[in-house]
Parts: structure tokens; C-alpha cells; sequence
């Protein structure tokens, strides 16, 4: 009975293991892929002429490195853009990095608007809701207000939007680690296992059909066509509502050939559990299937089921041997070629325990529909948020 179980375990780790031996090689031809239309969308760019913009960043609280992230957006090399600034509260302490900014920077169009109603659960859409008004251009992004940008960024993410076709542009990211073991176990998810997934999302789907809160980059015409900001003041994942609603237009949802930095907190083990399952349970709220399809990703964890249920047969290590190499060369060419991230050699070394992490965090995401965001408690049900007691 036990050897028929343990037969009955290596069968299916064998699966598992051949199914994340198929998604790192999609990975990579996936990377390769994108790597191609990058350097074909780069030299369109610079021929193309470009729309005056407003840049919508509503805030809450201060991020590590808020005031360089922000600094990063009044140095753009753009003809004309104006950046509006959204708070709920007036004595939010963002109020002050926003106010040294206009300092700084007195010849950019600098906004701060104080959004003191409540439209709805999800506080940044209520936010934008009420910034929207301000802004004078036809030409809006929307990004977090953690991110830093390059002095291109709003010309290589705007130009797309010259095509009728295109109704969204979003982008890649890659996180930049403080010291802490959980902003660096997040760091090298999202290089190895987050942008992997983004990248085989563009090629199986034909296009990305979902936004990324890194980048929001659209029309106001398209906005107002899927009913404004206003119809996803509900919703968690909104970045990835507004880009899916606008591919329901017939629309195209293009992944920008830019990359920008997210800068990380110093998340303790805890804090980082508590981020990883807010964004683990969107998902699988969000795309319920492709989230489920997530269990045939995890290559290495399943060859080393195979090691355990084989018995440590040398067969069983040559083959997790195999896989690991094909996991570190998969994770190579997205961190470092596609993302060009520059903290991934030192810290690929984490990568056999983010794997083993994610599985985890992956089992976990169905024990609950409860999330933290942003010192705020509430249940997700069909993708929408209900306040809860902490």
C-alpha cells in the first residue's frame, strides 16, 4: 500500500514537474519574444510626434524614497505634461514631500488636490476620481506612488497611444530591494516569477489584457467610455479592471519596451506574507483559472517532490538537477535581460527559497478572502472590497 502511494506521488510530481519544465521554456521563448518588439518599438518612438500629458498619482502615507520617486517625474525629457497629486486627508504626511517638490521644481505644473469624499472602498480610485477634473490634457497616465521612472519614460509610453488601435499602455517593473530578507524575497519574485508571467500572458493571450498600476497610460475618451474611474472605486485590483475593461472595447492593451523601478518597503517576514497574500488573492479573484494554473508553474518544488517520493534515487537528482538549472537560466533572462535588473545577481541566491515561498503563499491564498492594504482591513468577494473591523 505504501509503495502504491508513493508510486501514485512520483506520477504526479512528474507531471508537475514537466508541466514547470514547459512554462520555464515558454518563459524564455516568451522573453525572447518581447526582447525582439522591444528594440522594434524603440526605434519607432523617436519619430513619432508626442501629446501633452497629465500624470495622476494619488497618495497615501510615504513610501521609501517617495521624494526620488517624484523627482524622477519632473525630469522628464517631454515637451509639455502637468503631474497632479491626490490626498484624502490634508495632513497626509505625502502633503509635505509634494509641497518641497513645488519648491524644487518651480517651472513644472505641479497640482495637489485634497480629496476629502468617500466614493467607495478602494480610497486611490476615490482619489483619482475626484483628480480627474484638474487635469487639462485628453493624454493620462496613472502610476503608483512608489515608482521611479527614466528621463524618457513619458515619451516611450505615450507614443503607442499615436495608434487608434491601442487603447492602453502599461509596463513592466522591477523592484528595488532595501536590506530586509522580505523586500529582497519580493524583489526576486517579481523579476522571476511576476514580469514571467506578464511576458507568457502577452504571447498566449495575443496581448496583455489587463493594466499594471506601475503604468496606466490612456485616453480620456476610452476612459469615459468604460464609465470613468468611477467604476472601480470598488474594486482592488483596479489597474487590472480599467485595462481589462478597455481590451473589452476591441481595444489593445500594449506592454510597454519601457521598464520602471518600483521601490520596496523593508518588509519583515510578516509584513511581506501580509503584501504577498493581498496580491496573491486579487489574482485569484481577478483571473481565477490562470491563477489556478499557477500550481503547474512551480518546476523546482515538484522535481524535489519526485527526489521524496522517489526515495533520493539518482535519477530523481539529476532530474531536479536539470530543473533548477533550466528555473536559474529562466529567471536569468527575465531579471537581467528583459528587466534589466541590476541587484538580480546578488540576489539569486534567494530564488530556491522564493520558490518554495510562493508555493506556500499559493496553498495559503484559499484558506480566506481577507486582505490588509495600507494599514486597512477588508473582504474581497468577485473582485470588489468590503470594509472589515482589523
Amino acid at each position: 500500500m505504501i509503495h502504491t502511494v508513493e508510486k501514485l506521488v512520483e506520477t504526479i510530481a512528474l507531471v508537475g514537474t514537466g508541466a514547470g519544465v514547459s512554462y520555464y521554456l515558454l518563459s524564455l521563448w516568451s522573453a525572447g519574444a518581447y526582447l525582439r518588439y522591444r528594440g522594434k518599438a524603440r526605434q519607432a518612438a523617436a519619430q513619432v510626434a508626442v501629446p501633452p500629458v497629465s500624470i495622476l498619482k494619488p497618495l497615501k502615507g510615504v513610501d521609501p524614497e517617495i521624494y526620488e520617486c517624484f523627482r524622477s517625474h519632473c525630469l522628464q525629457d517631454y515637451p509639455e505634461y502637468e503631474i497632479i497629486f491626490g490626498v484624502s486627508e490634508a495632513d497626509d504626511p505625502a502633503v509635505q514631500t509634494v509641497q518641497r517638490l513645488q519648491r524644487e521644481f518651480p517651472q513644472c505644473s505641479i497640482q495637489l488636490v485634497v480629496c476629502s469624499q468617500r466614493l467607495g472602498a478602494n480610497t486611490k480610485v476615490s482619489n483619482l476620481v475626484q483628480m480627474l477634473p484638474a487635469a487639462r490634457y485628453d493624454h493620462l497616465i496613472v502610476n503608483d506612488s512608489d515608482i521611479r521612472v527614466e528621463s524618457d519614460y513619458l515619451r516611450r509610453v505615450t507614443v503607442p497611444l499615436s495608434e487608434e488601435r491601442v487603447g492602453m499602455v502599461t509596463c513592466l517593473y522591477r523592484g528595488i530591494a532595501s536590506g530586509t530578507l522580505g523586500s529582497r524575497l519580493e524583489a526576486i519574485g517579481i523579476s522571476t516569477d511576476f514580469s514571467a508571467g506578464v511576458i507568457v500572458a502577452r504571447c498566449i493571450e495575443g496581448g496583455v489584457r489587463f493594466g499594471l498600476g506601475s503604468t496606466l497610460a490612456l485616453r480620456r475618451m476610452e476612459l469615459e467610455a468604460i464609465g470613468g474611474f468611477e467604476a472601480f472605486v470598488d474594486y482592488l485590483a483596479d489597474d487590472y479592471e480599467l485595462g481589462k475593461s478597455i481590451a473589452e472595447l476591441g481595444l489593445e492593451v500594449r506592454l510597454s519596451e519601457a521598464v520602471v523601478d518600483t521601490v520596496l518597503p523593508a518588509y519583515d517576514l510578516k509584513g511581506l506574507l501580509k503584501h504577498q497574500l493581498r496580491w496573491a488573492r486579487s489574482v485569484r479573484d481577478s483571473r481565477p483559472w490562470g491563477y489556478a494554473g499557477l500550481l503547474f508553474t512551480f518546476g523546482v518544488p515538484w522535481a524535489m517532490l519526485v527526489v521524496i517520493a522517489a526515495r533520493g534515487a539518482a535519477w530523481a537528482w539529476e532530474l531536479a538537477a536539470g530543473v533548477a538549472l533550466l528555473r536559474v537560466l529562466m529567471a536569468w533572462t527575465v531579471g537581467r535581460a528583459v528587466l534589466r535588473d541590476r541587484q538580480f545577481t546578488s540576489l539569486l541566491p534567494l530564488l530556491p527559497l522564493r520558490d518554495f515561498a510562493s508555493v506556500l503563499v499559493w496553498l495559503a491564498s484559499f484558506a480566506g478572502n481577507r486582505i490588509a492594504w495600507r494599514g486597512d482591513y477588508f473582504r474581497l468577494k468577485d473582485g470588489k472590497l468590503a470594509r472589515v473591523d482589523p
